[in-house]
């Protein structure tokens, strides 16, 4: 009965990561174009038609059509689908290492993950990053700081006022600089300001692992652009978002680890 009732949970938590995968999906097209997420139905890419309300079930939806639009039949980007799966995995995932009795760090984390989402397809696609976006997680920062320091909430990495802002300005302050020298040559504003949000959501230690793992996932994927296309100019957030999402799950323990095998703790 145990395992039934975590089935049903997950199960459950499933389903809602994927409902909220296909709001992030309208936030990512719409954002950019200045479209109001809140307001208008969602409709087809082609013909404009309104998408009716019982084919918008995520991700189901997409496999019963095919694919297709069912007014004109054009097809639909199978994105939409895999964020909507994506989203839901990262959920159960979330709440299944956090555990269901820590939901507030998990629902924290939950939404943390959903900003960057939006960030990873929408920097991917447009290489713009929105600050509305990014101003949310800097909220999620303040929250998770405060529920701390009230001691409202446990988390797995609790963080002191010092951590917080060491964690917000290690990273951002060096990518202010390389962003003024090089003009915004090397790397975007919103670039910087994702790593100050995400820093100071993160602490001193994560935000370090994470700011690594974004350069070294990035470096790789400039690279292979670079290669496919001969253009230089890449999305970086991406991979910032990457990297701020595994460090908030395993981002004090690889700093430790490192320090451990450094022989430096």
């Amino acid at each position: 009965m145990l395992y039934l009732a975590y089935f049903i949970i997950y199960a459950f938590i499933f389903i809602f990561g994927a409902i909220i995968g296909s709001f992030l999906n309208v936030c990512i097209y719409r954002l950019p174009i200045g479209e109001s997420i809140v307001t208008g139905g969602s409709h087809c890419m082609t013909c404009k038609e309104k998408i009716k309300k019982y084919d918008l079930v995520p991700i189901v939806s997409y496999i019963i059509l095919k694919g297709k639009c069912r007014s004109c039949g054009a097809k639909i980007s199978p994105r939409y689908a895999v964020v909507e799966a994506l989203t839901g995995v990262l959920y159960v995932l979330t709440f299944m290492y956090f555990g269901i009795d820590s939901c507030v760090e998990a629902v924290l984390v939950c939404m943390l993950l959903s900003c960057l989402i939006i960030v990873f397809f929408m920097d991917l696609d447009t290489r713009l990053i929105n600050m509305p976006v990014v101003g949310t997680i800097g909220l999620l920062a303040v929250i998770k700081l405060v529920l701390t320091l009230t001691g409202a909430a446990e988390f797995s990495n609790p963080l002191s006022l010092k951590y917080t802002l060491f964690g917000a300005l290690v990273i951002s302050v060096p990518f202010l600089l390389i962003f003024l020298f090089s003009k915004g040559k090397a790397l975007g504003f919103g670039d910087v300001m994702l790593v100050l949000a995400g820093g100071a959501y993160l602490g001193l230690k994560a935000a370090i692992i994470a700011a690594f793992i974004g350069l070294i996932t990035g470096s790789v994927a400039g690279l292979i652009s670079k290669h496919r296309s001969g253009d230089s100019m890449f999305a970086f957030g991406p991979w910032l978002s990457l990297g701020i999402a595994v460090a908030a799950f395993f981002g004090d323990y690889l700093a430790d680890l490192y320090l451990i095998i450094s022989g430096l703790k």
